[in-house]
């Protein structure tokens, strides 16, 4: 029987989530004293990863970032007293992130446990704002992979334990903004968004906790949950506009905006456009191996097929036939 083309794009990633993360290994006791301070040098590499994770997408990255979370957790558990929380906290970071770059590449399991660890290990620390992001995290998780009911409580949660006017009070009112809108609930998403576009107009800044906030990164976000809704219109203007101010470092989510966009200019009939900028997307999709773009590219590619005869669509096609598996 033939096999649906987004079935054998989602094996296409899980076999790439299977074959690209090797067995971690435990650093040695010599290589482990050569490290310097470890919190230093731990907090330094973290940087590294998500500076590489922004450019070359997840593919490359979970791996590397594994391996570094045992050594880490080598150190953590040879270490006492401050050292130990200290080591604690930054492996609880490691975590989460290693979770959002397993949910990026498709592989839900993985992204669940480690997101699990970390919001374990963030009780422990006794960080409030950290269990308050990872909640906020899980939320996200949970809208993402199809569970929008569990991502509002997880949101209100987040926001009940973030601190009144920070920034990571916003960040879960968003992620309950998106899941409104994903179960169908307009009015209830545009007053979240509303919410957070206030929240964030007098909201603190300690340079740790979503500095990257701004109101244009806001608009991209509604713009996900207008197209959710069925606001194509709106949501193709919201993802144009972002992604021309998008830094050139951002590569990995340039092609997420793509991808996006198109699917949102496919929504409103103009096809050929849609195409076009899917197929700019294409590209970027294979060096990363985002599932975030992969699954756009799949439902755009079956958006496409009624007007498969107009300008534009059999190029994207044949482009996206050849970065995908396809059955015997």
């Amino acid at each position: 029987m033939p096999v649906p083309r987004r079935i054998v794009l989602a094996s296409g990633l899980a076999g790439l989530a299977a074959t690209a993360i090797p067995a971690a290994t435990v650093a040695s006791a010599a290589e482990l004293a050569d490290m310097g301070s470890p919190f230093e040098h731990f907090t330094q590499l973290r940087r590294v990863l998500i500076q590489t994770d922004n450019l070359i997408g997840p593919r490359h990255v979970l791996p590397a970032l594994q391996q570094h979370l045992v050594s880490l957790a080598a150190r953590r558990r040879a270490a006492r007293g401050t050292d130990a929380v200290e080591l604690l906290a930054l492996e609880t970071r490691y975590e989460e992130l290693a979770g959002w770059v397993a949910q990026d590449m498709g592989d839900e399991r993985t992204a669940h446990g480690h997101t699990a660890k970390a919001l374990d290990a963030s009780h422990i620390t006794g960080d409030t704002n950290l269990t308050a992001y990872i909640l906020a995290r899980k939320a996200q998780l949970a809208v993402d992979t199809g569970h929008p009911a569990d991502a509002l409580g997880l949101a209100a949660a987040a926001r009940r334990t973030a601190r009144s006017g920070s920034r990571l009070e916003v960040i879960a009112v968003l992620h309950g903004a998106h899941a409104h809108a994903v179960l169908g609930e307009g009015d209830e998403a545009h007053r979240a968004y509303d919410t957070a576009l206030s929240l964030l107009g007098r909201a603190d800044s300690d340079g740790v906790w979503g500095s990257w906030l701004d109101t244009a990164y806001v608009n991209t976000a509604r713009a996900r949950s207008l197209a959710a809704l069925g606001d194509y219109e709106q949501a193709a203007a919201g993802f144009d506009n972002a992604i021309a101010v998008l830094p050139p470092a951002y590569r990995r989510d340039r092609g997420v905006y793509l991808a996006r966009a198109a699917r949102a200019h496919a929504g409103t009939g103009n096809m050929s456009l849609a195409a076009r900028i899917g197929g700019q997307a294409v590209g970027i999709a294979a060096e990363t191996g985002s599932a975030r773009i992969f699954g756009q590219l799949d439902r755009l590619d079956q958006a496409l097929i009624p007007a498969a005869g107009e300008d534009g669509i059999a190029e994207f096609r044949a482009s996206l036939d050849r970065i995908v598996l396809h059955p015997a």
